[in-house]
């Protein structure tokens, strides 16, 4: 009996749950690199060179830890994969639990010559099964609940049983403005090395569609380089981290960021041990709890979140469409090329890095694609396509159920739909904009400002359902007739000459 292990390409990590499942380094391990799931979308390349390279490497150190590893470069995965089966004669094949859905369906539908074990997935603080027993007792599945739960269960910034600090979110102390000289740290980035350098010189001579550059690519692509730039924005970042980690200003690609997402999503970086070394920074360091909750919270709270939901939901929460949305993307999603220029400020950032910080997704990309009325599976699919962090399993939830609401308040308890006045608030993208975020009709009409007021016309009724929207529908009723009918032409005007037809 020969038992395998194929390690999939974000599932990174020694003590991985198909790996530690196997009794001493025997097994043999596979790693497949697949054109054939390269293609499935325009993908950044910068995405593309990140897994590829840190599959490489992965596939190094298993090696070095005494693994008999077999490192494949595929066009087709399962030609792939039945190939090693039957060379290695494997007769069990152990895979962690893939997250995402159709991933899973995908391998649960191959006609293997061997048994499939399919291992619980081991990075995730909560499993599945635990997640669906909290969801199973609650009638709403609000963040905050889970958070909380989470604090408690995992005994993170606690005081016997009462939250460090008397309170359990600070978030109201994380939104200061961006005004003045903002002396911004540097992050932790690396110069490829010679395996980063053939995989970036594959993927600029693919022929298949991309997205994106290639140069510079800054990113870590081993355990020790991740566990670096964590070290980094512990020691770093994380003491000013709090402050304005909504805030969105030009040239200023990561801010305080952490820049642990893709490490986590690879599997290079565990959350625990982000979490147990975020609350032991505020131990030693004596560090703004503000700052230290806030971060804690999108780790232990919103990624377990996403990863909890995703896996409760239906599968066909992809497919939902609360608002019935159906414009099609413009152009300039693809190139950056709009007068909008906080749309252009982010769009061009994206290309170069793969990357924007939550709020540049969920105020700038989303609050625009919902109030313009995109279709929300479009939207999701360019945002898997064009981050550096995009999993089936993190897009679905937070576009189509945080961003754009289309799942109707399963997730978000109102939508995220804003005005330009929140871009101006928030950032200096309005001080470089033909457009004057004050004007909602006419030729320097913002058009953040009339599809706003467009959005809340169109969704008036299924808006009024929504308890944290009545104080803002009541300013619509106070609109003059004739502003709120050249407020929808213009909107409809905007859609004929910038969308496909």
């Amino acid at each position: 009996m020969t038992i395998g292990v194929w390690v999939l390409g974000n599932q990174l990590w020694l003590d991985q749950a198909a790996l530690a499942s196997c009794q001493g380094k025997d097994s043999p391990v596979l790693l497949i690199e697949s054109l054939g799931f390269a293609q499935e979308r325009p993908y950044h390349r910068q995405k593309l060179v990140l897994v590829w390279s840190a599959m490489r490497h992965f596939a190094d150190e298993l090696k070095t830890a005494g693994w008999p590893v077999t490192y494949t470069l595929a066009d087709d995965t399962e030609v792939a994969l039945m190939d090693w089966v039957k060379a290695m004669g494997i007769t069990e094949l152990r895979v962690m639990e893939p997250v995402d859905h159709p991933f899973a369906r995908w391998l649960a539908g191959l006609a293997l010559p061997c048994q499939l074990t399919i291992l619980d997935n081991n990075h995730f603080l909560w499993g599945a099964t635990a997640f669906k027993a909290w969801a199973d007792q609650r009638q709403g599945l609000l963040l905050e609940s889970f958070y909380r739960e989470g604090r408690r269960r995992f005994g993170v910034l606690m005081a016997g049983d009462q939250p460090v600090g008397g309170q359990w979110n600070f978030d109201k102390d994380n939104r200061k403005l961006p005004k003045g000289h903002l002396n911004t740290p540097t992050p932790r980035w690396f110069e490829p090395d010679a395996t980063t350098q053939a995989v970036i010189d594959k993927v600029e001579n693919l022929s298949i569609p991309t997205f994106g550059t290639t140069h510079p690519f800054p990113w870590a692509v081993t355990r020790e380089q991740a566990l670096q730039v964590l070290t980094v924005f512990l020691d770093d970042r994380l003491n000013t981290f709090g402050p304005y980690q909504d805030a969105m200003v030009t040239g200023e690609d990561t801010m305080w960021h952490a820049l642990l997402s893709p490490y986590l999503n690879l599997g290079l970086l565990h959350p625990w041990e982000v979490v147990e070394r975020a609350a032991a920074a505020f131990e030693a360091q004596d560090l703004p709890l503000s700052s230290v909750e806030g971060f804690i919270r999108q780790v232990l709270g919103w990624r377990e979140y996403m990863g909890g939901l995703y896996r409760y939901v239906d599968t066909d929460y992809g497919q939902r469409n609360w608002f019935e949305h159906h414009q099609a993307l413009p152009e300039f999603v693809w190139t950056g090329e709009t007068e909008m220029n906080c749309l252009h400020q982010v769009i061009d950032q994206i290309q170069r890095t793969g990357y924007a910080h939550h709020i540049q997704r969920l105020m700038i990309l989303s609050n625009f694609a919902l109030i313009a009325g995109l279709t929300p599976q479009a939207v999701e699919n360019w945002f898997h396509a064009v981050f550096i962090d995009a999993y089936d399993w993190v897009m679905q939830t937070n576009v189509i159920g945080m961003g754009l609401f289309a799942d109707g308040g399963l997730l978000a308890s109102k939508p995220y739909a804003s005005s330009a006045n929140y871009v101006n608030k928030m950032s200096d993208y309005c001080q470089g904009c033909r457009y004057n975020p004050k004007v909602r009709i006419g030729e320097d009409a913002c058009p953040f400002n009339f599809f706003y007021w467009d959005f809340l016309h169109r969704h008036r009724d299924k808006l009024q359902a929504q308890g944290r929207m009545g104080f803002i529908l009541k300013n619509l009723d106070r609109m003059d007739q004739d502003e709120l009918e050249a407020i929808q032409q213009q909107a409809q005007d905007w859609h004929a000459a910038h969308l496909p037809d």
